[in-house]
């Protein structure tokens, strides 16, 4: 009678969790999308190969993934950036244990601390709430959300059903050093491999581990750089005037980014084969190579991989910069747009002092303060606006 009632309160979270978003979008997109991005039931058969173990102190058991060496990081080898998703673990603590919940990375930590009864998350100062309800004879699920700049940690009880849970929102600075327009509070964007891990303790035991998206059949997924993931330096109040949300604020369907600062088309092509099969989309938006990377071939293949999954592909112009790059990188990008004959937003013109795209006008974009130099790259309020119109010009179908 326990088992059963474990499996109803199990079965009734993943439901609220996850049922409205695989609603569908009222024909404007196909169908056949779903949340679900990758579930594995951990067993003592242990064939999983998508997941990078420690050398010790870790086997596989009937009841699950046993973990029991500390300081050690468990690894699911599959990247994700979607800006709206969660991963959900079956976990039990043994009554001494602290775990941790994170991205490989380290910009993101949160953690359940079964002694002082207390979750976590690794902030400056440290965000934490007490948990009276901690119990080492109960199963719970642990979630990670990240909802754009706002992450959750969420802790359910499968034996009683009482939950909690802490929200923190990534504030950026804008700029840098003298480019700032404040002090921003940093909480960690989940970059890239879920990881988790057992800190003190006897261990933890894993068995199931859940990646979901928040929404699928979409209208609209768009990928890139940190020129698509505005959450890591917008501040929290103009975060709504960055150019993606304006996108999604005007488009009259189900939109998602799937941004990554730092990246190039090479983590794009391989984040997007763990991402667009599940959710689906009818638009594929691509705004890529300020970091580099950039070939006719790769981006050939990036389109015809779109096509293939039933997507039509939009391949963007990168905004100007300081440097001048942007102008034999968006030369390629428009050989590439001709080839396959598809279209594109010129966010160059709309961030050059000319709007011709050649030389960058400085007050489209944040100011970073560097020792190595002044960096104008990464678009701010007035920008993201001319780049918002600039796709209502230029590719005006996604808005229909």
């Amino acid at each position: 009678m326990k088992k059963c009632r474990r499996l109803f309160l199990y079965c009734l979270f993943f439901l609220f969790a996850a049922g409205p978003a695989q609603a569908g979008s009222g024909g404007k997109t196909g169908a056949g999308g779903t949340v679900v991005l990758y579930d594995n039931v951990f067993n003592e058969k242990g064939k999983n190969p998508e997941i990078i173990l420690p050398a010790s102190g870790i086997h596989f058991a009937k009841g699950g993934l046993q973990l029991t060496g500390r300081g050690q990081l468990v690894r699911l080898n599959k990247y994700y950036s979607l800006a709206a998703r969660l991963v959900r673990y079956h976990v039990c603590f043994s009554a001494d244990a602290r775990a941790v919940f994170q991205s490989d990375q380290g910009d993101f930590k949160a953690y359940v601390d079964m002694v002082h009864k207390s979750i976590s998350i690794q902030t400056k100062p440290e965000t934490r709430k007490q948990v009276s309800f901690l119990n080492p004879g109960h199963d719970y699920l642990v979630e990670v959300h990240r909802d754009y700049q706002a992450a959750m940690f969420k802790l359910i009880d499968l034996h009683t059903g009482a939950s909690d849970s802490i929200t923190v929102t990534m504030d950026g600075t804008g700029g840098e050093r003298a480019g700032a327009v404040g002090p921003g509070f940093s909480v960690g964007l989940q970059h890239d491999y879920y990881s988790f891990g057992l800190l003190e303790g006897a261990g933890i035991c894993v068995k199931q581990m859940t990646v979901l998206s928040k929404a699928c059949n979409l209208l609209l997924l768009i990928y890139g750089d940190s020129i698509t993931e505005p959450e890591g330096y917008f501040p929290t109040a103009d975060f709504p005037a960055s150019w993606t949300q304006l996108v999604r604020q005007q488009i009259r369907g189900k939109v998602v980014t799937s941004g990554r600062g730092g990246c190039t088309i090479k983590e794009v092509l391989e984040r997007i084969k763990n991402e667009l099969p599940f959710v689906k989309a009818k638009y594929v938006m691509i705004t890529i190579g300020t970091n580099g990377g950039n070939t006719e071939q790769n981006l050939s293949t990036l389109v015809e991989y779109i096509r293939s999954q039933g997507a039509i592909p939009i391949l963007n112009n990168i905004p100007a910069n300081e440097s001048g790059s942007q102008v034999p990188v968006n030369a390629v990008i428009e050989k590439v747009r001709q080839k396959y004959k598809i279209k594109g937003a010129r966010f160059d013109k709309a961030t050059s002092l000319h709007f011709d795209g050649a030389v960058v006008d400085k007050i489209t974009m944040w100011h970073e303060d560097y020792d190595f130099g002044q960096i104008y790259h990464h678009p701010n309020v007035k920008g993201s606006r001319l780049m918002y119109l600039q796709t209502l010009t230029d590719i005006p179908e996604i808005y229909e």
